[in-house]
């Protein structure tokens, strides 16, 4: 079974996580049965190890890690895949991968564009 961990780098403030439970409730409304959690590098719970754990028990046996960074910096180039390869070793048959940072995704940029776009426009020039 397919695992999804959306992964982010956290912060003091809960409010924070906020968009990362959205993203993930609308993956769950879109796919019922999709298995997928939020995972975060520090300051937040649960944390990448605690939510890789997670999906296994619920029987992944291939995850995909989405970084919901907008861009690869240090933490996605250096930080995760040394998390994903001791995760590897904790789940020895257990697959995980590593997407782009969803910033890098072409659909995600023209969004991002799009709303950029939008942005002080009177309601009468928006579409």
């Amino acid at each position: 079974m397919r695992g999804i961990l959306l992964f982010g780098h956290g912060a003091r403030d809960p409010a924070w996580a906020e968009p990362f439970l959205h993203i993930r409730e609308r993956v769950l409304a879109s796919d019922p049965a999709a298995c997928i959690e939020c995972a975060f590098l520090e300051l937040m719970q649960p944390s990448f190890a605690e939510a890789i754990d997670s999906l296994v028990r619920q029987g992944a046996d291939e995850i995909v890690v989405v970084p919901v960074f907008i861009a690869a910096g240090g933490h996605v180039k250096q930080d995760l895949p040394h998390l994903v390869a001791q995760a590897m070793t904790r789940h020895p048959g257990v697959m995980i991968t590593l997407a782009a940072p969803v910033g890098e995704a072409a659909m995600v940029l023209q969004a991002m564009a799009d709303y950029a776009l939008g942005q002080g426009m009177s309601e009468s020039g928006r579409s």
